[in-house]
C-alpha cells in the first residue's frame, strides 16, 4: 500500500500527464485503480486525481506486467501483492534503522 501523500511537499501529476508518460489513455489508469488495491490516487478537494512519483512507479510496474509480461489482471495483482509482502518487512527494518539513526544523532 502506498503511503499517504502530503500535497505541499511532493510533486503531483495529473491523470493526463501520467497517462501520456505511460503511453495509455486516462480511462486505463482509472480502471487500474479499481483493479489494483495497491494503487489509489490522491484527490484534490474538487475530486481531481493526482499522482506522485511513487504512484507512477507502481503504474509502470502494472503496465510492464500487463503489456510486456502479458499477465492477466489477476496474475498482475497477485505478482504485485507478492512483491508487497516481500517489501513490507524491509520497510519495517528501514523505519527502525532510521529511528536508531535519529536517536544516535540527537544524543551524542
Amino acid at each position: 500500500m502506498l503511503k499517504p501523500v502530503t500535497p505541499d511537499t511532493e510533486k503531483r501529476l495529473r491523470i493526463g500527464q501520467v497517462a501520456r508518460r505511460l503511453g495509455v489513455e486516462p480511462y486505463v489508469l482509472r480502471f487500474w485503480e479499481e483493479e489494483f488495491p495497491q494503487l489509489t490516487a490522491a484527490r484534490t478537494s474538487k475530486g481531481q486525481r493526482y499522482y506522485t512519483e511513487e504512484h507512477v512507479r507502481v503504474l509502470e510496474q502494472i503496465r510492464h506486467l500487463l503489456y510486456v509480461e502479458k499477465l492477466t489482471i489477476k496474475g498482475a495483482r497477485q505478482k504485485l501483492e507478492g512483491a508487497a509482502s516481500v517489501r513490507a518487512p524491509l520497510d519495517a527494518i528501514r523505519g527502525e534503522l532510521q529511528e536508531i539513526r535519529r536517536l544516535l544523532t540527537e544524543n551524542p
